[in-house]
């Protein structure tokens, strides 16, 4: 079996170093330096609060997108946080993520890496 060049990275923490010396870093330069065909970023939680709050992450988040980067968020959780129209106006995909995820997992396809 061919290994998977698919990267799933679960953003949940409300920390913001988390976001910018972990999560976003690592993202942006996957697709910048071809460590994987393809990355998708999934904002879930009390990240998504954190993200609508603070102008730099939304900064971050955009060139990320550029350079290819995948961005998702869970609506359940943005309809909590009141925040699902201002992570669309980010251009944020903001759906109800659950089946897709699990079809994530359950694949082969993707690696998954949470924090």
């Amino acid at each position: 079996m061919e290994n998977s060049r698919n990267l799933a990275l679960i953003w949940s923490s409300a920390d913001r170093e988390v976001a910018l010396n972990m999560i976003f870093m690592y993202a942006h330069n996957s697709m910048l330096r071809d460590w994987w065909d393809q990355v998708r970023l999934i904002i879930w939680g009390p990240s998504q609060k954190l993200l609508v709050e603070d102008s730099e992450l939304q900064e971050e988040l955009r060139e990320m997108a550029f350079s290819g980067v995948e961005i998702w968020a869970c609506q359940a959780c943005s309809d909590r946080y009141a925040c699902s129209a201002d992570l669309s106006a980010l251009g944020v995909e903001v759906f109800h993520v659950g089946e897709s995820f699990t079809t994530m997992l359950q694949s082969n396809e993707w690696k998954v890496l949470t924090l």
